[in-house]
């Protein structure tokens, strides 16, 4: 078994989430959760059938990050992987609507930092992620004013009062 590490190449302002379902339809599905979550969210996703024609199934509202969606498919190539780029939101508005998609698996990422799929392969056609690197490694722990940042920010996107 050889590991390859997969980065993810980001289109302008955007965000990925990385995740494993289970079934055909799960690309419809996941179109109409994401649509339903925000007002004006733009998107694109890919999903990689693991049987059958073994398509790589897409949808979305954006050709740049469909197109991006699928290009990270490609480079994945593993068996009931998906991948959504958005703009115009952020992760957390659409993760528990993806979540509660029936066939959702996992979520591996959710992001805007750098990430590298870590991908084991068992043969050409046996492929599946193992894990992700997700940013980078801390630099120390938070201190009072690093901890007073972080509530101002949370405040100023909205998350808290």
């Amino acid at each position: 078994m050889k590991l390859e590490a997969v980065d993810v190449e980001y289109p302008k302002d955007s965000n990925v989430i990385v995740g494993q379902a289970h079934f055909i339809k799960t690309v419809e599905d996941l179109y109409e959760a994401i649509v339903g979550s925000v007002p004006g969210v733009k998107f694109g996703l890919a999903f990689c059938e693991a049987s059958g024609k073994r398509l790589i199934r897409h949808e979305g509202n954006d050709e740049e990050l469909r197109n991006a969606a699928i290009q990270l498919c490609k480079k994945i190539a593993a068996g009931h992987v998906f991948s959504i780029f958005i703009r115009n939101a952020y992760p957390i508005n659409v993760l528990n609507a993806i979540k509660n998609v029936q066939e959702v698996v996992t979520i591996f990422a959710a992001t805007a930092n750098p990430l590298t799929i870590i991908v084991a392969e068992q043969s050409p056609e046996r492929r599946g992620v193992v894990g992700v690197i997700d940013g980078a490694a801390p630099l120390g722990v938070e201190g009072s004013d690093d901890e007073s940042e972080r509530k101002e920010l949370l405040r100023r996107f909205g998350y808290k009062r």
